[in-house]
Protein backbone atom coordinates (compact mmCIF):
# COMPACT_ATOMS: atom_id res chain seq x y z
CA UNK A 1 0.00 0.00 0.00
CA UNK A 2 1.20 3.57 -1.05
CA UNK A 3 1.37 6.48 1.43
CA UNK A 4 0.95 10.00 -0.04
CA UNK A 5 1.39 13.28 2.34
CA UNK A 6 -1.66 15.48 1.22
CA UNK A 7 -2.41 19.10 2.84
CA UNK A 8 -5.67 20.72 3.09
CA UNK A 9 -6.17 24.26 4.63
CA UNK A 10 -2.07 24.12 5.43
CA UNK A 11 -2.17 20.77 7.45
CA UNK A 12 -0.36 17.56 6.13
CA UNK A 13 -2.36 14.68 6.17
CA UNK A 14 -0.69 11.09 5.56
CA UNK A 15 -2.58 8.27 3.79
CA UNK A 16 -2.53 5.40 2.39
CA UNK A 17 -3.92 3.98 -1.16
CA UNK A 18 -3.49 1.77 -4.12
CA UNK A 19 -0.20 1.20 -5.77
CA UNK A 20 -0.34 3.71 -8.57
CA UNK A 21 -2.75 6.13 -7.06
CA UNK A 22 -0.25 8.58 -5.83
CA UNK A 23 -1.09 10.79 -8.24
CA UNK A 24 -4.51 10.91 -8.56
CA UNK A 25 -5.30 10.95 -4.32
CA UNK A 26 -3.08 14.17 -4.30
CA UNK A 27 -5.08 15.69 -7.29
CA UNK A 28 -8.42 14.99 -5.20
CA UNK A 29 -6.56 16.27 -2.42
CA UNK A 30 -5.91 19.55 -3.87
CA UNK A 31 -9.28 20.05 -5.46
CA UNK A 32 -10.62 19.41 -2.01
CA UNK A 33 -8.33 21.99 -0.51
CA UNK A 34 -9.25 24.41 -3.23
CA UNK A 35 -13.27 24.07 -1.86
CA UNK A 36 -12.20 24.88 1.92
CA UNK A 37 -9.71 27.57 1.22
CA UNK A 38 -12.83 29.29 -1.53
CA UNK A 39 -15.04 28.43 2.11
CA UNK A 40 -12.46 30.13 4.21
CA UNK A 41 -12.01 33.53 1.90
CA UNK A 42 -15.76 33.55 2.33
CA UNK A 43 -16.57 33.51 5.41
CA UNK A 44 -13.11 33.44 7.19
CA UNK A 45 -12.36 31.10 10.51
CA UNK A 46 -15.55 29.25 11.15
CA UNK A 47 -13.81 26.26 12.88
CA UNK A 48 -11.83 22.90 10.65
CA UNK A 49 -14.77 20.86 10.94
CA UNK A 50 -17.89 23.30 9.72
CA UNK A 51 -15.50 24.22 6.82
CA UNK A 52 -14.59 20.78 6.15
CA UNK A 53 -18.66 19.47 6.17
CA UNK A 54 -19.41 22.89 4.14
CA UNK A 55 -16.90 21.55 1.52
CA UNK A 56 -18.31 18.14 1.77
CA UNK A 57 -21.58 19.65 1.02
CA UNK A 58 -20.94 21.71 -2.14
CA UNK A 59 -18.79 18.54 -3.24
CA UNK A 60 -21.78 16.40 -3.15
CA UNK A 61 -24.07 18.86 -4.56
CA UNK A 62 -21.87 19.25 -7.34
CA UNK A 63 -21.93 15.11 -7.77
CA UNK A 64 -26.00 15.09 -7.50
CA UNK A 65 -26.26 17.82 -10.50
CA UNK A 66 -23.62 15.94 -12.64
CA UNK A 67 -25.39 12.89 -11.31
CA UNK A 68 -28.60 14.01 -12.59
CA UNK A 69 -27.06 15.59 -15.83
CA UNK A 70 -25.73 12.07 -16.62
CA UNK A 71 -29.08 10.35 -16.35
CA UNK A 72 -30.14 12.80 -18.77
CA UNK A 73 -27.60 11.95 -21.52
CA UNK A 74 -28.07 8.71 -21.08
CA UNK A 75 -31.86 9.11 -21.25
CA UNK A 76 -31.00 11.11 -24.75
CA UNK A 77 -28.88 8.89 -25.73
CA UNK A 78 -31.31 5.41 -24.73
CA UNK A 79 -33.92 7.85 -27.08
CA UNK A 80 -31.11 7.93 -30.44
CA UNK A 81 -30.91 4.87 -30.44
CA UNK A 82 -34.33 3.96 -30.42
CA UNK A 83 -34.65 6.67 -33.36
CA UNK A 84 -31.70 4.99 -35.19
CA UNK A 85 -32.75 1.21 -34.84
CA UNK A 86 -36.56 2.72 -36.21
CA UNK A 87 -34.99 4.53 -39.30
CA UNK A 88 -32.80 1.68 -39.84
CA UNK A 89 -35.65 -0.98 -39.97
CA UNK A 90 -37.49 1.58 -42.58
CA UNK A 91 -34.67 1.95 -44.38
CA UNK A 92 -34.36 -2.22 -44.93
CA UNK A 93 -37.95 -1.85 -45.55
CA UNK A 94 -37.97 0.60 -48.44
CA UNK A 95 -34.86 -1.19 -49.71
CA UNK A 96 -36.51 -4.35 -50.13
CA UNK A 97 -39.28 -2.47 -51.75
CA UNK A 98 -36.96 -0.99 -54.20
CA UNK A 99 -35.15 -4.59 -54.70
CA UNK A 100 -38.76 -5.97 -55.38
CA UNK A 101 -39.84 -3.11 -57.59
CA UNK A 102 -36.28 -3.83 -59.29
CA UNK A 103 -37.10 -7.14 -60.28
CA UNK A 104 -40.60 -6.40 -61.80
CA UNK A 105 -38.85 -3.54 -63.93
CA UNK A 106 -36.37 -6.53 -64.81
CA UNK A 107 -38.58 -8.80 -65.63
CA UNK A 108 -41.03 -6.47 -67.65
CA UNK A 109 -38.01 -4.88 -69.84
CA UNK A 110 -37.03 -8.23 -70.50
CA UNK A 111 -40.43 -9.29 -71.87
CA UNK A 112 -40.14 -5.99 -74.07
CA UNK A 113 -36.54 -7.23 -74.90
CA UNK A 114 -37.93 -10.32 -75.80
CA UNK A 115 -40.86 -8.82 -78.06
CA UNK A 116 -38.64 -6.61 -80.07
CA UNK A 117 -36.65 -9.24 -80.46
CA UNK A 118 -38.69 -12.22 -81.28
CA UNK A 119 -37.26 -14.19 -78.61
CA UNK A 120 -39.03 -15.76 -75.27
CA UNK A 121 -38.18 -14.00 -72.69
CA UNK A 122 -35.86 -15.05 -69.87
CA UNK A 123 -37.20 -15.85 -66.44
Amino acid sequence: MAQVTVSIDGKAYRMACEEGQEQHLTELAAGFDRYVSHLKGQFGEIGDLRLTVMAGIMIMDELSEMTRRLAALEAEVEELRKGRDSVAAEVSREEEAIAVALGELTSQIQGMTAKLSGKPAAN
